[in-house]
């Protein structure tokens, strides 16, 4: 059986880093300094909610199915086993996913920020729903 507690804490921090940066009652009261600050949040918070989203996908996968099937496959590989498996709806979609999560290893202004925090928004709703199937199928 799998922790979810982590993947649930990562996801409810995860929203409320959104719904704060999409408050223009919030936005109004910061400086741009304080603003950039909160956006520098909710990309980290992405970040690390996406890391936990796949680990726990594997960690199903290989609980579920064992750790020869998963073990030193690509990302898109392994999106295409969970979702062989129900865990996650577009591969597709999560593999973009994995892209904005690498561009922010690699280079950080103004325009990655726009880019995943709206990517963020997206995720945050497909994360909602492979923690529920986890959640469900978590014997």
């Amino acid at each position: 059986m799998l922790d979810l507690s982590s993947f649930e804490k990562a996801l409810a921090a995860l929203g409320e880093a959104i719904e704060a940066t999409a408050s223009p009652e919030l936005k109004r009261l910061m400086t741009p300094a304080q603003y950039h600050t909160l956006r520098a949040g909710l990309v980290q918070s992405f970040e690390f909610t996406y890391e936990l989203s796949w680990k726990f996908i594997k960690r199903w996968l290989e609980a579920n199915l064992g750790a020869v099937y998963v073990d030193g496959v690509s990302r898109r590989e392994l999106f295409r086993i969970a979702a062989e498996h129900r865990l996650i709806d577009d591969v597709e979609q999560w593999v973009f996913f994995h892209k904005l999560r690498n561009l922010t290893s690699h280079t950080y202004d103004q325009d990655t920020a726009n880019e995943v925090c709206e990517g963020a928004v997206l995720f945050y709703r497909q994360a909602e729903g492979l923690l529920s199937v986890l959640a469900s199928r978590n014997d």
